[in-house]
């Protein structure tokens, strides 16, 4: 199967073109960049120029392929309206190109974004309607009109070698405060999935995905915030302390809304349907590599 990947050079994107050319299908990668090109290239992808932005390269990527993944997303946090706005044009774009056929349509969500907060979310819980990223409304309305989009979720932190995501920003705010800190009492729980875990799911979820089906990509289903803490403490050999919603924000910044949520996830649903089974490290035991201590100081703070 030729696959149209958007986000093929980011942190996820790289391990689900990967996973897809191993398993015998062709890459076709959206590159907006000479040096995206050049990697995408030596990674064996074919190579599609182009951008969120510029949707008729969407939709000539899309016409051209048998399936799509959408990984790609504006990590602008400072500009997030317009960033989830450009998600939704993409998403209308490539579901358009695609429509009257049975080719698959995968759109990236997150499990912080299911309604239900405090509880275990599942694969049935609806999105939460007043959060700004619209995805799964876009999928779920192609999917409406016959398109085959379904939705794949993933947990806040994805993790592995090469992470420059949440954890290793908090890694960066305890080394820039002295203190590695926690929200309250600490016991709000963080979801989380291996890079190469979550790789391997897309892959199924393009092979066998249901019309309009939403899919967990999620192996611990909920790791209190407080060890996190403790072991990024433990590491930096600074102390681990705990910060009141109040002096969350001035503390952590942008990530403190999302660090502070009680979001635990399962994935039941999707194992038992696709036959998908974590088998990679989790993320504390991922955490206690030193690959995430190395480069501490190389964090992105995801134009927060």
């Amino acid at each position: 199967m030729r696959v149209f990947v958007t986000g093929a050079t980011g942190f996820i994107g790289s391990a689900v073109a990967r996973e897809l050319i191993l398993a015998g299908h062709q890459v076709l990668a959206l590159a907006r960049s000479d040096a995206a090109v050049k990697s995408l290239a030596a990674a064996g992808a074919r190579v599609h120029r182009g951008s969120l932005e510029d949707l008729e390269s969407l939709r000539s990527g899309a016409t051209a392929a048998d399936g799509v993944i959408h990984t790609a997303f504006i990590h602008d946090f400072s500009n997030y309206g317009p960033a989830a706005e450009a998600d939704r044009r993409a998403i209308e774009t490539l579901g358009g190109a695609l429509a009257g056929s049975d080719r698959p349509l995968i759109v990236t969500s997150g499990t912080l974004l299911a309604q239900r907060q405090g509880s275990l979310a599942t694969e049935e819980d609806a999105p939460n309607p007043s959060f700004p990223r619209k995805s799964e409304e876009a999928a779920l309305a192609l999917a409406a009109r016959g398109v085959r989009a379904s939705v794949l979720r993933l947990p806040p932190s994805v993790h592995g070698t090469g992470d420059h995501g949440f954890v290793p920003r908090l890694i960066s705010i305890a080394q820039e405060k002295g203190v590695s800190a926690f929200i309250g009492d600490g016991l709000n729980r963080w979801p989380a999935v291996h890079r190469l875990d979550a790789a391997h799911l897309y892959r199924l979820v393009l092979e066998k995905s249901s019309v309009g089906a939403r899919y967990h990509g999620v192996a611990d289903e909920g790791i209190p915030t407080r060890e996190i803490a403790e072991v990024v403490g433990r590491h930096l050999n600074v102390p681990v302390v705990s910060k009141s919603r109040e002096e969350a924000a001035d503390h952590f910044g942008w990530i403190a809304l999302f660090f502070a949520m009680d979001g635990p996830a399962s994935s039941a649903q999707t194992q038992d349907r696709l036959g998908w089974r974590p088998v990679q490290r989790g993320l504390i035991a991922d955490l206690n590599k030193e690959h995430y201590f190395e480069h501490a100081a190389d964090a992105v703070p995801l134009h927060g």
